[in-house]
């Protein structure tokens, strides 16, 4: 199965995972976002539905993306649009849309303020 890790991670993470590749260890596939907030803010729950009905799935129009989560076109225009400039969703050669991954794991921790 091709899982994506969306996740928090500060830099010195991402740093460790890249050395970690260098080194020719695998890492998977994994979105960073650099705070809780920027991911809740890219991540709406609209957005989340959208990745839902995309995964495992081949391909799609924005049209067909609108019609499985059965929203108006413009909105999900809109969606479509931030998730693609935020590199979660990769548009094909012939201009359809796509989310390579068969699931999707979330992962970030909150500890206590400093």
């Amino acid at each position: 199965m091709n899982t994506v890790t969306i996740g928090v991670s500060d830099l010195d993470k991402v740093r460790q995972r890249m050395s970690a590749a260098f080194r020719g260890e695998p890492q998977g596939s994994v979105l960073s976002f650099a705070s809780i907030g920027l991911l809740w803010r890219t991540m709406t729950p609209r957005r989340w539905e959208i990745l839902r009905a995309m995964t495992g799935r081949e391909p799609m129009s924005v049209r067909g993306i609108a019609r499985a989560v059965e929203r108006v076109l413009k909105t999900t225009h809109s969606d479509v649009h931030a998730l693609l400039d935020a590199g979660i969703l990769e548009k094909t050669d012939n201009g359809r849309i796509v989310f390579p991954y068969d699931a999707v794991h979330v992962d970030f921790t909150i500890t206590r303020a400093a």
